[in-house]
């Protein structure tokens, strides 16, 4: 039997960074899962899109698709567009079975990525005790996304980090700059910012901004394609397909 046909779903974005990052993480997908299929598709902005994507699967023949949301959190887009594009496929499609994985957050690999990535800006274990550290998200008007986000600041703050405060590009307050003023007021003597996002954009240039607005100490970059990423993309499928497996044995 082959195996499920992983769909990796993005938001997409006019800035041609965001394209160029997704499809370098799920080319490393590939490459950690040599004979898994990987497709690539946006909801809007960049092609392909993911009914196009999903026709051309059907019209090779193939039985199962697992459709991954490349999201941090459960908001809008991974409770209300994605399983109404899936929904739409599914009826049009009958012959292709789809099933939905799960986002990718909250995951152990997630703050590993935040780590590598703050390493990698030049925070070093030392420095934690007296640094303040920002989780900057994109932002979402969802209240089970942003306390997710909470959780995982408090979560972190038990890592060593002298405190840490969450903050949003949109829809939620506070703002990057905000939070990197808080944390100085508290006595922070450096302040790192560390944007909880995947791919560059709008959003994460706004955090980026802030950061700067505030004199920010150090700011890592965007998870990007990873290698921790890579593998909690294939965590996701392989969870979705064991679900699959149980409830066709069920």
């Amino acid at each position: 039997m082959s195996h499920p046909v992983l769909l990796v779903i993005a938001h997409g974005s006019r800035d041609p960074r965001h394209a160029a990052t997704v499809h370098a993480l799920t080319q490393r997908v590939r490459a950690v899962r040599p004979g898994l299929r990987v497709e690539t598709a946006f909801l809007e902005f960049n092609a392909p899109s993911v009914p196009r994507v999903l026709e051309r699967l059907a019209a090779e023949e193939a039985d199962e698709v697992i459709a991954l949301p490349l999201l941090l959190t459960r908001a809008f887009h991974a409770k209300t567009d994605i399983p109404s594009v899936l929904r739409e496929a599914r009826a049009r499609l009958p012959r292709l079975h789809i099933r939905q994985a799960d986002v990718l957050g909250p995951s152990p690999l997630l703050n590993a990525t935040l780590g590598r990535r703050l390493r990698e800006a030049g925070v070093r274990p030392g420095d934690l005790p007296r640094t303040g550290l920002v989780l900057a998200s994109a932002g979402s008007s969802d209240p089970e996304a942003i306390a997710v986000i909470a959780e995982i600041a408090r979560e972190l703050r038990h890592t060593g980090w002298c405190a840490v405060r969450p903050a949003f590009a949109s829809a939620s307050l506070p703002r990057t700059e905000d939070a990197v003023r808080a944390l100085r007021a508290e006595g922070a003597e450096r302040v790192a910012v560390a944007p909880y996002v995947i791919a560059p954009g709008r959003l994460p240039d706004r955090i980026a901004a802030g950061a700067e607005a505030a004199g920010a100490d150090v700011l890592a970059d965007v998870l990007g394609p990873a290698p921790e990423l890579a593998r909690l993309l294939l965590e996701r499928y392989d969870e979705a397909r064991a679900l699959v497996g149980a409830s066709l044995s069920a």
